[in-house]
Parts: structure tokens; C-alpha cells; sequence
């Protein structure tokens, strides 16, 4: 990063995927990938950890703003072609990119500064990683919200499962296990969001944030209230079945609300559910229903990108990801073949051994 003063690269990031500057009182960071939905590469998730770092203790900066260039995407998530095309030759740079992603997600966590994140169009995977850990979450008109892990043979990641694990009920365990989207008012009532701001009212608030106008008073003046998304309307079916202590018994509770004759709206929701989880890689379901669990008793979100990272390191040896990345981006013509194949054949063995501790290769959170 060379003049944090003005628009400008970090150091040894030529391609402009990341511009970074201060403009009056705030920190600005833009993801500036719009043909790739700003994915993150590795190279800006370095980026955002420098100038956070540089912010701290900047007496200009009073709060940081990130936001993605074009209208169709904040952040559609992690680089996944990267993944696909170095992890089998150089498992090392994979590892090292999720280490740097999860100390950046720990580090949004607790920065001590307002981080305004803009979450304006198509926000999943790592997106989520870069906003929705941060103090103040604005979503908007086009908002388009999703933890899609368990689709590409991964598992809810970037403290995903803490967020998941924190939403109301059992919402949490639906949104992971299915992949399923969710827009503004469903992002606010999962706890992905706090704020809905009208895309026309953005500038304003972005300008006025330079100015040095608090945050909190700006979003008393133009937040509005959205109308209740459509989760809520089946929010009673996704804490009766979901609330599950197995994930057999879950699937066994879907099978039994689809075949019921007498709601058509909640057979449908039935049908929609379990379609979704039986599409997913198998592995990562059974995995994801595990730390989304497991991550309801953590009081940090070290303790989830810890156990996050143990699946993220296996998976670059063993599992489905390469699958799950070639039919989503590679080869769309021929479905995944998952290993295994359904979640009757995950056995708890292999469940267990994906998220079992790395011993020295655990993940740490030191620079």
C-alpha cells in the first residue's frame, strides 16, 4: 500500500482489485472485481488487513467504509478458481489464504473503530467474511444474501457457523444445510445485517460519513424498516424441524411435512428444503450441521474460524471441493459426483475426522 492519503493500490497489487484511501474523516475501502463479483483473492484480503492495521490508530480516521465497485455485487465471496486451480499443486498457498481470510474476519471482529459495510447486491461466502462481522451492516434494495459453502463440497466459513449458530431459532441450521438466498429483511432478522438504508440514500450517507457525521445518528435519519421478508412466513416450520439432534432426524422430519396432504405451503417449503440439503455435497452437510452446533456454545469467533479451518485444511487433500468448484464453474454441463455420495453413507468417523484438531497446524491468530 503506498499513500493511504489518496486512491491507491497496496504494495505488490498492480491489477487495481482493491482501492484503498482515506477521504476526509473515513477509511474507504472498494472491492473493484465487478466481472468477478469482487471476489476476494488473496492479495486483497492482505490489502484490507494492512489498511484496518494502518486505521487503528490514525487520529483522521474515524470510521472505516467497504463497499464493491458496479451494482451487482458487494463480494459473490472467495476466489474459488484460485482454490480449484492451485490446490492441487500447491496446498500451501490455499492454507495460507484461508489463515490470512479468518485472522482478517477475527480482526473485523473486534476492530475498534466504526466498519460501515455496504452490502449492496450479491453478498455470500467470504462477502459475508468482510461485512458481516463488522459494526455497522447496511444492506439495500438488491441486496442478495447466502452461506452457498455446502454447494461447492465446502462448509459455512469465515465465521459463518458463529453467525449462523447465532440466529434466532433454528434459521441458522436452514440457511447453512440448504444454501438457500435471502435478501435484506431476512438478512436483518438472521443477524447478517442491522440496517436497511435505500440504495437511492447511499451517496448521501457515504458523503456525510466523510464529513464526520456519526454513524449511528446518520442511520436514525435515513434507515428504514423493510417489509417482513419471506422466512417469516415459515419460520414456525424452520424451528419445528430443524431444531433437530440429528441430522437423520431432521431429514427424516422433511420427508414426513412433504408427504402431508394438509399444507400446501409447507410441503412446499418441505419439498424446497430437502431438495436443497440432498443437491449439497453430503460431507459438508453433515460437517456444516456439526460446527453450526458446536459453534452455539463458543463465546468468540476465533473458536469458530478454528474449527472452520481444520475442514478448510483437509479439504484441499480430501473431499469434495475440486468436485463441487468444476460443476459450478468449470464444467456446468455435468452435475457433482459427491464421495460420499448421500448422507447415509457420511459416516461419523469421517465427520469427525474433518474437523478434528490440526495439532501444529492449527490456526492461530497472531500477525
Amino acid at each position: 500500500m503506498t499513500d493511504l492519503s489518496g486512491a491507491s493500490n497496496f504494495s505488490g497489487d498492480p491489477s487495481g482489485d482493491l482501492v484503498v484511501r482515506v477521504e476526509g474523516a473515513t477509511g474507504r475501502i472498494t472491492l473493484n472485481r465487478p466481472d468477478a463479483l469482487n471476489a476476494l483473492t488473496h492479495a486483497m484480503v492482505q490489502g484490507i488487513r494492512e489498511a484496518l492495521d494502518q486505521w487503528r490508530d490514525d487520529p483522521r480516521v474515524s470510521c472505516v467504509v467497504v463497499d464493491g465497485t458496479g451494482e451487482r455485487a458487494f463480494c459473490g465471496g472467495g476466489d474459488i478458481r484460485f482454490l480449484y486451480d492451485r490446490g492441487r499443486s500447491d496446498p500451501a498457498s490455499c492454507r495460507a489464504f484461508w489463515r490470512d481470510e479468518y485472522r482478517l474476519n477475527a480482526a473485523i471482529a473486534h476492530y475498534p473503530k466504526p466498519y460501515v459495510a455496504l452490502m449492496r447486491g450479491i453478498v455470500m461466502g467470504g462477502g459475508i467474511g468482510i461485512s458481516a462481522h463488522g459494526s455497522h451492516r447496511i444492506v439495500t434494495d438488491n441486496s442478495l444474501l447466502a452461506m452457498p459453502e455446502v454447494s461447492i463440497g465446502f462448509l459455512p466459513d469465515v465465521g459463518g457457523s458463529l453467525l449462523l449458530a447465532r440466529a434466532p431459532g433454528a434459521l441458522g441450521l436452514y440457511l447453512g444445510l440448504t444454501a438457500a438466498r435471502f435478501g435484506a429483511a431476512d438478512a436483518i432478522r438472521a443477524g447478517f445485517a442491522d440496517r436497511f438504508v435505500p440504495a437511492r440514500d447511499l451517496p448521501a450517507l457515504v458523503e456525510a460519513l466523510v464529513a464526520g457525521e456519526p454513524i449511528d445518528e446518520l442511520l436514525e435519519d435515513l434507515a428504514t424498516i423493510t417489509p417482513p421478508g419471506p422466512l417469516g412466513r415459515r419460520i414456525a416450520d424452520i424451528d419445528r424441524i430443524f431444531a433437530a439432534d440429528t441430522l437423520k432426524e431432521l431429514i427424516a422430519r422433511l420427508d414426513a411435512q412433504r408427504a402431508d396432504t394438509g399444507d400446501e405451503g409447507a410441503r412446499d417449503f418441505a419439498s424446497f428444503a430437502l431438495d436443497g440439503i440432498r443437491r449439497n455435497a453430503p460431507l459438508s452437510v453433515a460437517c456444516a450441521f456439526r460446527t453450526i452446533n458446536q459453534a452455539r456454545e463458543f463465546k468468540t469467533i476465533e473458536e469458530s474460524l478454528r474449527l472452520e479451518y481444520r475442514f478448510a485444511w483437509r479439504s484441499i487433500e480430501r473431499g469434495d471441493l475440486y468436485e463441487g468448484i468444476r460443476a459450478a464453474i468449470i464444467s456446468r454441463d455435468t452435475p457433482p459426483e459427491w464421495d460420499p455420495a448421500s448422507l447415509a453413507d457420511v459416516s461419523d468417523e469421517l465427520a469427525d475426522a474433518m474437523l478434528a484438531p490440526l495439532g501444529k497446524n492449527e490456526l492461530t491468530f497472531g500477525r
